[in-house]
């Protein structure tokens, strides 16, 4: 039987590319400009990895690379970066460069012609002063030849203990002749508690040092609040997971100035990596490199979740691709 085909452009640290395998796709190829990214990627996945700038690339070398010809892919998944769309620090700039990138993706999608794309980011590209750019970026992707949707989804409704909103973009090329189509979402809530039951522990010397401060305001902030609860509105923020809840969104910094942003709810520290990636819906024996806790932290943050992607990744193929 011959496997449905993924390539994966901004592909991260490799969440959605992990959604895909345990779809059972085929992940033709990799690409991201983050040199750890791309280290985790070929850790984990047997395809191509290109650690490169992907403006350096259009569709024909990417036909080329891969063995296929315009039309012949499955999906074209990507998540061009949104830190200019971002609302987590408070300093969206509809200026940022880095919200351009999504024209490659286009032009890239363009050239391709794959029967369905998926395009991730963030919901703040549908607030305020961004909803311009949200319409201009619709209205590209329709142009490319696609009927297109985009829904706003949570990961914790699709098997993973975060709560975690995000954009997904999916469209499907017009001779087709089919809708764009989204998982329902699941009854079940993975709490952190049994998300972390039996979690190893291996790396807890990893963890970067607990400023004073916040290990003495730990044991005053109540299980899913934050330092501002007990201190004054507008204090940095050290959240404690609640451990009958899903986590809170885990961004790519949960470290700063040396104190934990994200901490456990029975001791007074950051959560491992093994734990973030539990919280993200990661196995246990995937691999995350990085110099550093930081740096490791940036990668399960920046990352599509993969039990939401794989859920996507099936209901596509099973109610489109057939």
């Amino acid at each position: 039987m011959v496997t449905k085909t993924v390539i994966s452009l901004f592909a991260g640290g490799g969440g959605s590319s992990l959604g895909y395998k345990m779809a059972g796709y085929t992940e033709l190829l990799a690409i991201d400009y983050n040199e750890n990214a791309c280290k985790t990627l070929q850790k984990n996945l047997d395809c191509t990895v290109i650690n490169d700038d992907i403006t350096k690339y259009n569709g024909k070398t990417l036909m080329k690379i891969c063995g296929i010809k315009e039309g012949e892919l499955d999906i074209l998944d990507g998540s061009p970066p949104c830190q200019g769309f971002s609302t987590a620090k408070g300093k969206r700039n509809i200026d940022d460069p880095r919200n351009a990138l999504y024209l490659s993706y286009v032009a890239i999608l363009k050239e391709l012609q794959p029967k369905v794309f998926v395009m991730e980011n963030v919901p703040g590209m549908i607030k305020g002063k961004m909803k311009g750019y949200f319409n201009q970026i619709f209205n590209d992707l329709k142009n490319c030849g696609y009927i297109v949707k985009c829904k706003k989804l949570n990961a914790k409704y699709y098997e993973v203990p975060q709560s975690r909103e995000r954009l997904f973009f999916i469209g499907v090329r017009k001779d087709l002749k089919k809708e764009p189509v989204y998982p329902e979402p699941m009854n079940k809530i993975i709490p952190t508690i049994e998300a972390l039951r039996d979690c190893p522990k291996d790396d807890i010397n990893e963890l970067p040092p607990f400023d004073d401060m916040y290990a003495k305001l730990w044991f005053r902030i109540p299980p899913g609040k934050s330092a501002s609860y007990v201190v004054n509105k507008g204090f940095a923020s050290c959240v404690k997971v609640h451990p009958y809840k899903p986590a809170p969104t885990l961004s790519r910094m949960q470290t700063g100035r040396g104190f934990a942003t994200i901490c456990h709810y029975e001791e007074p520290r950051a959560l491992t990596i093994s734990e973030l990636k539990r919280l993200s819906s990661f196995p246990d024996d995937y691999i995350i490199t990085g110099n550093n806790y930081q740096e490791k932290a940036a990668i399960i943050g920046n990352a599509v979740m993969p039990k939401q992607m794989y859920h996507i990744a099936k209901t596509i193929k099973e109610k489109i691709l057939i």
